[in-house]
Formats: C-alpha cells, structure tokens, sequence
C-alpha cells in the first residue's frame, strides 16, 4: 500500500488542480461584458468630446493659462514656509 501513497497524493493533486482551474474559468465566465459595437462607439464618443491638448492638429493651439503641459512660465511657484 505504500506505492499507493503518492500516486493517490497525485490524482488528488491535479484534481485540485483541475478544480482550481474550473473555478478560474467560472469566473471568467461570469465577468460582466460588453459589446464590441457598444464599446467601438463610446470609445469614439470620448475620443470626439475630449481634448487632448497633446494633438493641437486636432484641437488648435491652447492658451499658455490652459495647457496642462507648458512649462511653467516662472521658474518655480513653489512657496517656501
């Protein structure tokens, strides 16, 4: 009986192996999903309605004041206390 031993460990290991795996795939299958149609039009939706100022071909030249990512017109606006 003691070759039996570990080939049992075995079986039972890729038992849970498998059962493991199963579970994965349920998951998986559970994930809430949309349609790819649903999706293609809200990513065109956001890419129209947002400004990107990094693309000014796009949106034209923005305001030194707007532009998130020109550099500062100062040196530093740090504040020391």
């Amino acid at each position: 009986m003691s070759s039996r031993g570990p080939k049992q460990s075995m079986t039972e290991l890729k038992l849970r192996r498998l059962l493991e795996h199963n579970q994965r795939l349920r998951d998986d299958l559970a994930r809430p999903r949309i349609r790819v149609s649903e999706a293609s039009t809200s990513l065109i939706r956001y890419c129209k309605t947002t400004t990107d100022h990094l693309i000014p071909s796009v949106w034209g030249h923005v305001n030194k004041a707007e532009d998130p990512y020109a550099p500062p017109a100062q040196g530093c606006s740090c504040i020391l206390m």
